[in-house]
């Protein structure tokens, strides 16, 4: 019988209303109690000072393997997301192929399973190549293992396919995970249409290529009752738009990724390449409607948005770079500086943003908390670190972060998947026999 004791930690679990000091009690693989004595244990974790949380979980991450293994692995990413404090991520299918049959969802399982890092659930394509024209064999693919389906970065432009998506996945219990954007409102756009890309000449993609799309998301997810969720929001068009759906009981979740609740168009005043992601940084009021979505309940999750581009990609013209930032090893610690640093979000808010959450949008009903007898995935979060964003130590096999040398404050201190402890930033286990 295995035993791990969390000693002195603040234990923050939304799903049972805990949030107090104590110690937290791991017994083969799951939990097995709070506030129990440490005697007779044989690990013990000190992390006083710490926050004791369920394990994260990353709902949109690319992986990138089959086929585009210079941008990330599933080893490397799984590594990038153990460091950034998440025992569980959800990979999506923008791979080559693209992961559209049950042998490319078990590629990546068996893949993950031998990477033996994190947990990794494959989001498989809605549509067959993801080139949006027929269906993907979402009961095969469910059967495989799929959590969800989406056609990742490409935007699920056939109403009717999607509408057929939607009714189809009911039966299969299953979200379509859409990015929403309306590409021939995109096209050739390199960053948010406002005053800024007309100052500097370029061609700029507007609020309304997302909002266009979300509007029509949310409609179709309304006549459906359909399980919708719309990725990387980022404008203030989308999230009333959402605020409305959600008050007329419109089955839909959303997610924000960190980099647009932190950075705005003004950093791309620089050129600088690695700051082109997809929606793109907007202006300050877009940021500021996506925190008070964040706060009121509107935006259900906080995403990493990870997308790995290997360092040549990134190193040309800004209208020639690939979209993308590379986001599993900074997403906690931005949320913290951002967020819970000058109190927009408390502790129960984020961890239920980034665990409980993501958890219930995959169904993954034993996770995203820390009951007793639940499986033993945790996060240990250190609240007061502060450190210095270096892509060049992250352990992602790319380094395009806008965030590099930047100070963030808070980072994982440890994360236990499965009851085994498999990334720690320090070691401070004792011996107790």
């Amino acid at each position: 019988m295995t035993k791990l004791m969390l000693q002195n930690g603040r234990i923050v679990d939304p799903t049972q209303g805990i949030d107090r000091v104590a110690n937290l009690l791991i017994e083969d693989g799951r939990i097995g109690g709070i506030d129990v004595d440490s005697q007779g244990l044989a690990q013990i974790v000190d992390v006083e000072g710490m926050v004791v949380a369920p394990g994260l979980i990353d709902v949109h991450a690319e992986l990138r393997e089959p086929g585009l293994e210079e941008d990330e692995t599933i080893e490397t990413g799984t590594a990038a997301a153990l460091a950034g404090g998440f025992s569980s991520i959800a990979c999506i299918a923008n791979t080559d192929p693209p992961l559209d049959t049950q042998a490319g969802v078990e590629f990546v399982r068996q893949k993950a399973a031998r990477a033996d890092n994190c947990h990794v659930h494959v989001i498989a394509c809605v549509s067959k190549g993801r080139e949006g024209r027929e269906l993907a064999e979402l009961a095969s693919l469910t059967e495989a293992g799929a959590v969800g389906f989406s056609d990742a970065d490409l935007p699920i432009h056939n109403a009717e396919l999607l509408r057929r998506a939607l009714e189809y996945c009911l039966m299969l219990d299953r979200p379509i995970l859409n990015h929403p954007e309306v590409l021939e409102l995109a096209h050739g756009g390199v960053m948010h249409e406002g005053m800024i890309s007309m100052v500097l000449g370029l061609a700029g993609i507007p609020a309304e290529a997302e909002d266009v799309m979300t509007g029509r998301d949310l409609r179709l997810a309304e006549s459906t009752g359909g399980r919708m969720h719309l990725m990387n929001i980022s404008s203030a068009g989308s999230v009333e738009l959402i605020r409305r759906a959600k008050s007329r009981g419109v089955q839909v979740t959303a997610e924000v990724c960190p980099h647009h609740l932190s950075l705005t168009d003004e950093l791309l005043r620089s050129f600088e390449p690695n700051c082109k992601v997809n929606p793109p940084l907007r202006s300050q009021d877009h940021v500021d409607a996506c925190i008070e979505g964040l706060r009121d309940g509107t935006i259900d999750i906080i995403c990493s948005g990870h997308a790995p581009r290997a360092r040549e990609k990134k190193m040309v013209e800004l209208d020639l770079a690939p979209f993308g930032i590379a986001g599993l090893e900074t997403a906690l610690a931005v949320a913290i500086t951002h967020l819970v640093v000058p109190g927009l979000l408390d502790w129960g808010a984020l961890i239920e943003k980034m665990s409980v959450n993501p958890a219930r949008l995959l169904g993954l009903a034993d996770r995203g908390t820390l009951a007793v007898g639940s499986p033993a995935d945790v996060t240990v979060i250190d609240p007061d670190a502060k450190w210095t964003v270096s892509p060049n130590e992250f352990r992602s096999k790319s380094a395009n972060s806008p965030y590099a040398n930047r100070e963030l404050t808070g980072c994982a201190a440890h994360v236990v998947v499965d009851g085994r402890l498999r990334f720690s930033m320090e070691k401070t286990m004792v011996g107790n026999d």
